[in-house]
């Protein structure tokens, strides 16, 4: 699936945290045999690269080696649904790279857990820093009890992306970012051709969509308290019924599916698919699309939400190279250089305080729509944050899964995944 879907995240367990705070052994050696004025040779690990922009990826690489002719940075790309079972066993295994790409909904389990360098120290004897820089709300969102453990390093929402083409065949008025869910289900039950297996929507049925779903309705996922699931009331039941009421109907059933990987990505570019609820990572894929589309902020039930996820760039703990890794992350996530690449290649967006940087991106031609990705920043639904964070995706995904197959009633499966995600709080 695409990587919106963020779904199949592994998350470190308490005591592989533990193991690679204590295990011996370095994460990397000085190419020249550690120390003296050698060669640092510097890994670096990350999903979001692969496979789109790793050649966007090497020309920031090459730009701060350069400004840091002695250092030498190398990349390892893992796809997002193996990255996390790989970083934990590194990390476990005292191998862990010195750099790696972090999620916000993955963050805080692990500089709970003593594998990531507290960033503060190396940041102090930068005279050249400024944490001015970077938006201020993207830069707290990697603090951890009063301490920086990573850098922001790039943002991306969630929008709607639609085939002008198909729409304008069909005569169907194309997506306004006034829309609700009814316009929407409208559209798609016109734009559906199930014969000729065209489909008039994508919206994958788990926990990510489901999350911010139940913000377009008005609900919440836990309880003031933060204690206590309150997804299950009736904002849930109509969140959730949204969801699993496209299957079959406007989209795919998961048999039709058949578990194939990038099913979505590769019906939209085949021009079978109308309207697909993803991320603005997927501009660069779609670059040489043989239709027309577009995007426009996603649709809303009582209130607008869209989904916004922020990455960012921390350093093992256990490193032996922090200042050359603490140089890396800034030069990754601030310098102009990694911003103009970022924009001109539509990898994601950098989360930068100078608003100057992010003008060039509104010049890209396709899709033409690209102010939709500043103004669904307008009404952002962050996911719930807990310590057990993949159980309680799984549990929710698990139940909506039995909700889509018809095994048990919506109202029943927000019940069971309520009761899931109560024991893991």
């Amino acid at each position: 699936m695409a990587r919106n879907l963020r779904a199949a995240v592994a998350l470190l367990a308490a005591a592989a945290l533990l193991a690679a705070g204590c295990a011996k052994g370095s994460a990397t050696r000085d190419d020249a045999g550690g120390g003296g004025g050698g060669k640092v040779t510097l890994r670096y690990f990350t999903f979001s690269a692969a496979p789109d922009h790793v050649k966007d990826l090497d020309q920031i690489v090459a730009a701060f080696e350069k400004e840091n002719p002695r250092v030498d940075v190398r990349v390892e790309t893992a796809p997002f649904e193996e990255y996390f079972t790989k970083l934990q066993t590194s990390l476990a295994g005292g191998t862990a790279p010195d750099t790696f790409e972090l999620n916000y909904e993955n963050f805080v389990t692990y500089a709970g857990g003593k594998a990531l360098l507290d960033l503060g120290p190396v940041a102090a004897a930068d005279k050249g820093y400024d944490p001015a820089a970077y938006q201020p709300s993207s830069l707290a969102a990697f603090r951890h009890q009063g301490r920086q453990f990573a850098l922001p390093a790039s943002f991306s929402t969630v929008v709607l992306f639609y085939n002008k083409d198909l729409f304008e065949k069909a005569g169907v008025p194309l997506p306004t970012a006034d829309w609700t869910w009814e316009d929407e289900m409208d559209a798609a039950r016109r734009l559906t051709d199930r014969k000729n297996k065209v489909y008039g929507d994508f919206q994958p049925v788990q926990f990510h969509e489901f999350y911010k779903t139940l913000s377009q309705a008005g609900g919440r996922f836990l309880a003031e308290d933060g204690r206590t699931p309150a997804f299950n009331g009736p904002e849930g039941v109509r969140a959730a019924e949204w969801l699993v009421g496209k299957v079959g109907k406007v989209m795919p059933t998961e048999a039709e599916i058949g578990g194939t990987a990038d099913y979505d990505t590769n019906l939209f570019k085949s021009g079978k698919l109308a309207m697909w609820h993803n991320g603005i990572w997927q501009f660069a894929g779609l670059a040489d699309a043989p239709f027309e589309w577009d995007v426009v902020v996603e649709p809303g039930d009582r209130t607008k939400a869209s989904a916004v996820f922020h990455n960012a760039v921390a350093a093992s703990a256990r490193t032996g190279h922090p200042k050359e890794a603490w140089a890396w992350a800034r030069f990754l996530t601030a310098s102009k250089v990694a911003a103009d690449v970022r924009i001109r290649s539509s990898w994601e967006l950098p989360p930068v305080a100078d608003r100057s940087l992010l003008a060039g991106y509104l010049k890209e031609p396709r899709p033409p729509g690209r102010q939709a990705v500043f103004d669904s920043l307008k009404s952002i639904a962050l996911p719930p944050v807990i310590a057990k964070q993949q159980e309680m995706q799984d549990a929710v995904t698990e139940e909506l899964g039995n909700a889509a197959a018809g095994r048990k009633s919506v109202k029943a499966a927000l019940d069971d995944a309520a009761r899931k995600v109560a024991g893991l709080l």
